[in-house]
């Protein structure tokens, strides 16, 4: 940058390329505008907060969780009860050695329609109240019904 008479400078743009721009003294430097692209953390659409189902959410990162509240031992698997805090389960396997979860996530696979991999125990291993997280993309209204489904069943 040189300064010029009559309270003007000179910009040049670098070695060896002609571009030059004459600017008053107090002006400052141009700002390089930048256009921004959508990108992991920007969406199109706004987010719009999911309805409340009850003990079906939806987390953060999409996945479906839905609170359990087992009961091993009983003659049958059934859906017995669907609640604002958690939807109960009749499981027919005893509650040792990981059985009735095993058992727990194999019925819940059928009754949803989903494959056996796709639901996974979250949390509560060794307890009645259980979590269990579906890995597949599933909406959560779809899932709420079916399991309503299962107890007018009953």
């Amino acid at each position: 940058m040189r300064l010029l008479g009559h309270g003007l400078r000179l910009l040049e743009a670098g070695s060896g390329s002609r571009a030059v721009t004459r600017l008053p003294l107090g002006a400052d430097m141009p700002k390089v505008v930048r256009r921004t692209r959508p990108g992991k953390n920007q969406s199109k659409e706004p987010e719009r907060p999911l309805p409340p189902l009850g003990p079906v959410t939806v987390d953060p990162k999409g996945g479906v969780s839905i609170a359990i509240h087992a009961k091993p031992g009983s003659k049958q698997n059934a859906v017995t009860d669907v609640t604002a805090e958690a939807v109960t389960v009749a499981i027919a396997a005893p509650p040792t050695e990981g059985e009735a979860n095993a058992e727990l996530c194999r019925y819940l696979s059928k009754v949803l329609e989903l494959r056996k991999s796709d639901v996974v125990l979250d949390k509560g291993g060794k307890s009645r109240e259980k979590v269990v997280k579906l890995l597949a993309s599933a909406p959560p209204e779809e899932i709420f019904e079916k399991l309503k489904k299962q107890v007018e069943k009953k």
